[in-house]
């Protein structure tokens, strides 16, 4: 048990080595890449009503009740996924693939599992905004 103990500890030492900086970005700098990207469709108050809903198939879901539709667990690692468009399946899918635009630094985001995992600043930004705006 103390190898196991040891061998974590080690890995994530070695991803905290990986990442360019320590530091959590706070909730406002993720509202800055929040009111860059996604305002136009969720709204400046994330509840979904931004300019181009009415030109988009589906309404776009209130970001202020994630947590809620989740029973009050915030579903960080699908989040990660959704925002960045690694799970994206349906070409005709509204919601835009930002990976390519939230790239940069990475900072360790933890998951809900407990794990960490590099994250580019910027995505790690407004993970922490959504995460801050649930009702």
């Amino acid at each position: 048990m103390k190898h196991l103990l040891l061998s974590s500890g080690i890995a994530g030492l070695a991803l905290m080595g990986a990442c360019a900086t320590m530091d959590m970005p706070e909730p406002v700098e993720g509202q800055i890449v929040y009111d860059q990207n996604c305002v136009i469709c969720h709204g400046a108050d994330g509840t979904g009503g931004g300019l181009l809903t009415d030109r988009l198939s589906t309404t776009p879901p209130d970001l202020t009740r994630i947590t809620f539709r989740e029973r009050d667990v915030f579903p960080r690692t699908r989040i990660l996924s959704v925002i960045d468009g690694y799970t994206r399946q349906d070409p005709d899918e509204d919601m835009p693939e930002f990976g390519l635009l939230l790239e940069g630094e990475t900072v360790p985001v933890v998951l809900e599992d407990g794990t960490l995992s590099p994250v580019p600043r910027p995505l790690a930004a407004l993970l922490v905004y959504l995460e801050s705006i649930q009702r």
